[in-house]
């Protein structure tokens, strides 16, 4: 079954607490709906209606809704892109390495969830240099409290200093690791914009000729 109207689950964060955010296209029915959910209130902050974060809250949502809206949790619901490997999870290399003195390290629960996703050592290599070149660029800052602002600011930082849309999308998805997943926080950061591949700029300049 199909439905024309959908509502997306958002994970957010407003002063310590956790919400389900819910966005979606307003209409009539939608809005008499949404303001028939229990403790829903609207946040300025995010221009959205939200609701406390736990299942009763959750399994509400999916009840009101049903047959009149399809409930997107694509952006709500974590999902592992950790491959089954018969490697070794390998990090003495983290330990034994010379770093500089006050250098800011990947908290070790940083390590420990990508050992239990199972990701490969190259990939841990890789999240663990970025993330640790991200949280020394904020090296006064608490990590938690490092927000999207300073996140967009950092990536602005990187473009202009010409790095690669490869290298940006894999910094994007260190900082997005620790904040999403080993934080439990899927998809907080959703509002933070990857750079586009040079390809889709072009295929949409030549289809604006026609």
């Amino acid at each position: 079954m199909k439905f024309r109207q959908h509502i997306a689950l958002k994970h957010l964060l407003i002063d310590n607490k956790k919400y389900i955010g819910l966005q979606f296209y307003s209409n009539k029915a939608l809005d008499i709906l949404v303001k028939q959910l229990k403790h829903v209130n609207w946040s300025d902050e995010f221009n959205m209606y939200r609701v406390p974060n736990n299942k009763n809250q959750l399994d509400e949502i999916y009840n009101t809704f049903r047959g009149v809206a399809w409930v997107d949790s694509k952006y709500f619901f974590s999902h592992t892109r950790s491959k089954a490997l018969n490697e070794v999870f390998d990090v003495d290399w983290y330990r034994q390495r010379a770093r500089p003195s006050n250098y800011r390290l990947c908290p070790e629960v940083y390590l420990q969830k990508l050992e239990l996703k199972k990701y490969s050592n190259n990939t841990v290599r890789l999240y663990v240099k970025l993330f640790e070149e991200f949280i020394n660029h904020f090296f006064d800052k608490d990590i938690d409290h490092i927000n999207e602002v300073d996140i967009r600011d950092y990536l602005q930082l990187l473009i202009k200093s010409k790095r690669s849309n490869s290298y940006i999308n894999q910094s994007i998805n260190s900082i997005k690791f620790y904040y999403e997943v080993v934080m439990g926080m899927p998809n907080r950061l959703y509002r933070i914009d990857r750079p586009r591949k040079n390809y889709q700029l072009y295929s949409q300049r030549t289809k604006s000729n026609f």
